[in-house]
């Protein structure tokens, strides 16, 4: 997709972070958002300014864990604009630690949010996608957690891999059918967004009985809050992705130093190796906030 003005675009997890960001690009281009996310007051406002902007928006709350609501989420956009051409299957939460002490609630609201709404998004959407016969993209967000071993939260990480295979095959399907769907999956690194205060949209039934936070604890929160801080922009993993698309890039990947380690968790697999703990490379870039690398330095990293 070479040209963008005038055409539609469904951003879910729209009201803040990489989402907000997408919509604002969008609106900068002349493209028409349908603007999703799970919290309504953030979503209004962020509507608000986005029409502010020039952007025609249409604010839709939406909880991707529910097939119901993204199915009502197309028919909006469907019923308000004729169409969609850009999908951002963006919506994403993170929580929980190792696979056994990850709460049951964990697992079922990261994987609810990070992989079945994708899934949702791409059950619903494609089909009607696939029905205009016209250009279309669709970006699923997945994350560099979903391309290497380990990670701070299994139902996190174990959510982002499925992503990448999902995408993979979303991906191989339409190939193969010669559609004019396109298909990237998004793999950020750190990127400034408020991600990891994402408990305030935890549903009450999903949520775990309060822990007083211990001095490590409250250590590791101030240290994340420091390297957000000095994380990639939001605004700047948009515009890596809009560039993306118009080269019908499929792997997004917003930092080339991620890579390495994808290099590492690969040449383990081939070598039938045990997987090493990727945890000092990943200390390393967090240390060194955010990078000049783009997607195009990624691309000639490999």
């Amino acid at each position: 997709m070479k040209e963008f003005f005038g055409k539609v675009a469904v951003v879910t997890g729209g009201a803040s972070g990489i989402g907000r960001a997408m919509a604002e690009r969008c609106v900068s281009v002349g493209v028409k958002v349908v603007l999703a996310d799970v919290e309504a007051e953030a979503l209004g406002k962020a509507g608000e300014e986005l029409k502010a902007m020039g952007g025609t928006v249409q604010c839709v709350k939406t909880d991707v864990s529910k097939r119901e609501e993204v199915e009502a989420l197309a028919r909006r956009a469907f019923d308000e604009f004729g169409g969609v051409h850009l999908l951002f299957n963006n919506a994403g939460v993170a929580a929980g630690g190792s696979p056994w002490e990850a709460t049951w609630k964990d697992w079922e609201w990261v994987l609810g949010v990070d992989l079945w709404g994708v899934i949702h998004g791409v059950k619903v959407f494609t089909p009607l996608m696939l029905a205009q016969n016209t250009e279309c993209h669709i970006v699923n967000t997945a994350s560099a957690a979903g391309l290497i071993a380990g990670g701070f939260s299994a139902p996190y990480s174990a959510s982002k891999h499925a992503v990448v295979a999902l995408s993979e095959s979303l991906y191989l399907a339409l190939e193969q059918r010669k559609a004019p769907v396109k298909v990237s999956v998004l793999c950020p690194g750190v990127v400034r967004t408020s991600i990891f205060n994402c408990e305030r949209n935890r549903p009450e039934e999903l949520k775990n009985d309060p822990v007083p936070l211990s001095p490590e604890m409250q250590a590791g929160r101030a240290a994340i809050q420091s390297v957000l801080a000095n994380a990639i922009p939001a605004e700047k993993v948009a515009e890596q992705v809009f560039e993306a698309i118009r080269r019908e890039q499929f792997y997004i990947v917003t930092d080339s130093r991620w890579l390495e380690m994808a290099r590492l968790r690969m040449k383990n697999i081939l070598a039938l190796e045990n997987p090493e703990n990727p945890a000092a490379m990943v200390q390393q870039i967090v240390s060194q906030g955010a990078s000049g690398n783009n997607v195009k330095a990624a691309r000639e990293s490999d």
